[in-house]
């Protein structure tokens, strides 16, 4: 029996003499032959399954193998989930943009970033553009100084061939909404009989 590249031996497929077994409520009961073993399991309707192969005598423990494979599964779609924050996600500019079109785009880097997305920011030169590389650095620090609330800027910025770029790394959710906590109170009305 294979799971997930790993191969997991039950029941009658043990070929080993003895086992340390372990009970389904996780009470361990000893080290037992495995004919017995497996009868203990078979009794209480439950399966023999191998989770210590490599122990002296190794660890088996009577528990429904399909139920198993599930939680299995489900704690690995739980691991899956938590690592999705971390996608890479790359926009590029023209150094030539408009106005609309840059803020157009930055609007999709402030939505990558509270995606909680690494967002690299490129700006691509081509022919005579490469004569004015200070247009590049304005648009991105228009970018970083626009995007401060969400994002900061991982190191400096690199300038690869014709791209000159930055990487925008998002801020942890918490320290995003510690600041909004702390909104000054708005200003006290002023009595106009006074």
């Amino acid at each position: 029996m294979y799971h997930d590249n790993k191969r997991v031996r039950i029941n009658r497929f043990i070929n080993v003499a003895q086992v340390r077994l372990i009970a389904t409520d996780g009470t361990m009961i000893g080290v037992k032959p495995i004919l017995e073993a497996q009868n203990m399991a078979r009794s209480a309707g439950m399966d023999l399954v191998e989770i210590a192969p490599m122990a002296n005598p190794p660890v088996c423990k009577i528990m429904d193998f399909s139920k198993y494979l599930y939680e299995l599964d489900k704690q690995a779609r739980e691991n899956r989930k938590k690592q999705k924050a971390g996608v890479l996600k790359e926009i590029r500019f023209n150094p030539r943009i408009a106005t609309h079109d840059l803020e157009t785009k930055i609007k999709h880097i402030e939505e990558f970033l509270k995606e909680q997305n690494k967002v690299r920011v490129t700006v691509v030169f081509h022919g005579r553009e490469n004569q004015h590389r200070n247009l590049g650095e304005e648009i991105l620090m228009k970018v970083k100084n626009t995007l401060l609330p969400v994002g900061t800027v991982e190191g400096r910025t690199q300038m690869m061939g014709n791209r000159m770029s930055i990487m925008l790394t998002p801020i942890a959710p918490t320290a995003a909404k510690a600041p909004a906590a702390k909104a000054p109170s708005a200003p006290k009305p002023v009595n106009p009989a006074n």
